[in-house]
Order: C-alpha cells, then sequence, then structure tokens
C-alpha cells in the first residue's frame, strides 16, 4: 500500500534535518516542533435552497514566540489538519527567515468553494470567523488570503470582527481591499517577491532575469502575478498551467494577454494561440527551462519526477510543494532550489506593512512598499547566503538554519513558564 503524503511529516524531518546540521539548542526546538493551539471548529450554514449543511474548519498556531500569529486562510476540499499545521509551521520559518516579528498561524476550511454561491461561501466565512473571533485580533493573530480566498474574503473576515467587538479593527487581517485598509502592492506582492528571488539567484550565478526560460505552474494570484512580473523584466514564460491543464510554447507566451483571457472567466485548457500546445501538468513539469516554478500546491515534485525534471532552478512559489525525498535528488543532480520559506515570504513582508499602516492609522506609495520589500528580501538571501557559504548545504537547510535560529534564540532569552 502506498504511503499517504503527509506534509506535517515532511516539514518536520526537514527541521529536525537543519537542527542537527546547524548544530542548533535540541531543548528549545522541542517547543517549535508542537504547535501551541489546534482549533477545530463545524461550520453549520444555511444553504441557498433552504438547507443546512456542516462544513469542518481549522485554525492552527504554531507559535507566537517572537510576534502576533499570522497565516492565510483556504478553502480547499482536501484541506485537513497535518496540512493546517503544516502551513502554520511554515509561516513561523517564514516570518522568522526574513526577520518580520510575527509568529506562525494557518487556517482552513474543507470545502470546494466553485460548488458554493458567493453567497454561501459570505455566510461560510462569516460562520468561521465567528468560531474563532476569541483566539484572533490585531495583537493576536492576523490572517489573510490563501488559497481560493482573496481580498472579498478578508471583507467578510473583517466586517465579522468588527461587529462582533463595537469597533472598526481594520488590523484584524490583511491582504483587504484598499477601501477597507488594504495596503498598495499587497495583491502582487507573493508573485513578486517571487521574482525578486529568482533575480537574486541568477544573480548569484552571474546570470539574469532578461532571457531566462519560465515553467509556471499554477495560474492562481501568486503564479499570475508571477509570470505578468517576470514578464514585463523580459523573462519568456514557456510554460503555465491551471486546474484544466497546461499550456506550452518554446517560444514564450505573453502573460498579459493570458492574465486577461483568465480573468474573463476562462480556463487555460480554452486558450488557443500560435504556436501554443497543450499538455498535462505532469508534462508541464518536465518542460526543458531554466528556471521551474511551482505555484500550486504542496506535493508536487517527488521522489517520482524529480530524477526527470529539466530546469536548472526552482524557485518555490506554493507551499511545500517539494518532498524531502525529492530534495535529495535535486541535491544530487545539481539543481539550485530555493524554498518556499523565503521565496513566497513576499505576501507576508506585505501584510505586514498593512498591519503597520492599520494599526498606526498611516498609507504608503506602491513604490516605496515594492522598494521595502526588495530591501528586506536582499536581507534576508545576504543571511541564507552566509550560512550556505559557512555550511556548504543547499539553500533551503540554509533558510531553515536561519530561522530556527531566531526561533530558538527567542525562546532561551524567555525561557519556559511557569
Amino acid at each position: 500500500m502506498e504511503n499517504i503524503y503527509n506534509p506535517y511529516e515532511n516539514v518536520l524531518k526537514v527541521m529536525d534535518e537543519a537542527v542537527e546540521l546547524g548544530g542548533l539548542s535540541t531543548d528549545m526546538y522541542e517547543m517549535i516542533r508542537h504547535p501551541q493551539r489546534e482549533l477545530k471548529v463545524y461550520l453549520p450554514i444555511r444553504m441557498d435552497d433552504g438547507s443546512v449543511k456542516v462544513f469542518e474548519g481549522y485554525r492552527v498556531q504554531h507559535s507566537n514566540i517572537r510576534g502576533p500569529f499570522k497565516g492565510g486562510i483556504r478553502f480547499h476540499q482536501n484541506t485537513d489538519l497535518n496540512e493546517v499545521k503544516a502551513l502554520a509551521t511554515w509561516m513561523s520559518l517564514k516570518c522568522a527567515v526574513v526577520n518580520i516579528p510575527y509568529g506562525g498561524a494557518k487556517g482552513g476550511i474543507t470545502v470546494d468553494p466553485s460548488k458554493l454561491s458567493k453567497t454561501e461561501l459570505m455566510r461560510l466565512t462569516r460562520r468561521y470567523t465567528f468560531a474563532i473571533e476569541s483566539i484572533i485580533g490585531p495583537d493576536k493573530d492576523i490572517p489573510a488570503p490563501d488559497v481560493n480566498t482573496n481580498a472579498q474574503t478578508m471583507a467578510w473576515v473583517l466586517d465579522t470582527y468588527s461587529m462582533l467587538n463595537g469597533k472598526p479593527c481594520p488590523g484584524v487581517c490583511t491582504g483587504k481591499p484598499l477601501e477597507l485598509g488594504g495596503s498598495k502592492g499587497r495583491p502582487s506582492a507573493t508573485g513578486r517577491g517571487v521574482v525578486i528571488s529568482t533575480k537574486l539567484i541568477l544573480a548569484e550565478h552571474g546570470e539574469k532575469l532578461e532571457g531566462t526560460k519560465i515553467v509556471i505552474q499554477g495560474f492562481g494570484n501568486v503564479g499570475a502575478n508571477t509570470a505578468r512580473i517576470a514578464f514585463h523584466r523580459g523573462a519568456v514564460i514557456v510554460g503555465l498551467s491551471d486546474v484544466s491543464g497546461a499550456i506550452r510554447c518554446k517560444d514564450g507566451l505573453d502573460a498579459d494577454e493570458i492574465s486577461k483571457f483568465v480573468e474573463e472567466g476562462h480556463l487555460l485548457s480554452e486558450y488557443e494561440s500560435e504556436g501554443v500546445e497543450h499538455i498535462s501538468n505532469d508534462e508541464l513539469l518536465l518542460t526543458d527551462c531554466d528556471v521551474l516554478i511551482p505555484a500550486a500546491l504542496e506535493n508536487q515534485i517527488t521522489d517520482k519526477n524529480a530524477k526527470d525534471l529539466k530546469c536548472r532552478y526552482i524557485v518555490e512559489a506554493a507551499n511545500g510543494p517539494t518532498t524531502a525525498e525529492a530534495d535529495s535528488i535535486l541535491k544530487d543532480r545539481g539543481i539550485v532550489l530555493i524554498p518556499d520559506i523565503f521565496a513566497n515570504s513576499g505576501g507576508v513582508v506585505v501584510s505586514y506593512f498593512e498591519w503597520v499602516q492599520n494599526i498606526q492609522i498611516l498609507t504608503w506609495s506602491r513604490e516605496q512598499i515594492n522598494k521595502m520589500l526588495e530591501d528586506i528580501l536582499t536581507k534576508a538571501f545576504a543571511d541564507i547566503k552566509a550560512v550556505v557559504a559557512k555550511q556548504g548545504c543547499t539553500w533551503r537547510m540554509g533558510a531553515y538554519i536561519v530561522a530556527l535560529s531566531r526561533l530558538i534564540t527567542a525562546n532561551e532569552v524567555k525561557g519556559l513558564f511557569p
């Protein structure tokens, strides 16, 4: 019987290896291996046809040792507790590696949002917010969008929480619409961070983004913004995919044209243009390119396909797209991988900017936000690079050692209570 992939076991395996390699304190590390709180809630809502349906929801708060919990909410039919625990753990590591004062959390509801109407999604979001209201807040736990959630979802979270507390509370979540205290640059921040990460690792090897052939798996918010920003900076996008399938063109795809096509309600399987071929997602991952950017879900690059990849770099836009077993294969093959906890951290960095603007009643320009984002990622990249050079390890191990050393040091300084 084939083993079922458990993302939480995968992240623990990688952390254990990083702690050993970095010679970090195992006593304080034990605190980081376990989430501080796991909440499961049942969410009854009235469907449009008058029936009542109950959904399962989760909120896992992994660590607030370095600041308030922070993490998105995803709506997906395969979401379960182990996935949310893994995502919360990755958030703690992500915030630590870019050195912003947040801890990690994550939320999710087991639901296929494509099968619910907008009013049903609103009721579900509001019910979920009501169920977790006691453990979230601007100084406790700040949710944000994730897979299949967006600014509209956050508007419902904000309104529900504010009504329950009797006052406007814009700092309770990030990724909100601009009209409700959202930040300029937030919708594209994760994709922008992925492009910055790609540019940094290419420069490390004496290469430029311009002319680089890129394949992007996933065309949601992160994948689409990554494609557009990289396209505008001269990269050649040779492959893209969404839930309907993948497209490929050796001469490059027009990311702006395809984004407009998708925004009009179409799927990539419907897109036709000269030189474009329709392929499977498995074929897309094996496309000949310089940089492969997985921007979909976890468990995409495994021991089954890692040996056949035809890229030189992997930049993880999704959370946990590569298994620990695949990491070993990629290392042996000399494929350079920039890990998720750094590569896709642009979203949480700009969420931090949004939160700061909310609690201090400020507004910053897009240009200022984009510059601060690049400055933070460039500094974090240098921190990881120093560990990679010292330890002779992969970039994933370097990033994990940086993150875990900060979390463990914070634990040591605070000590145990009581």
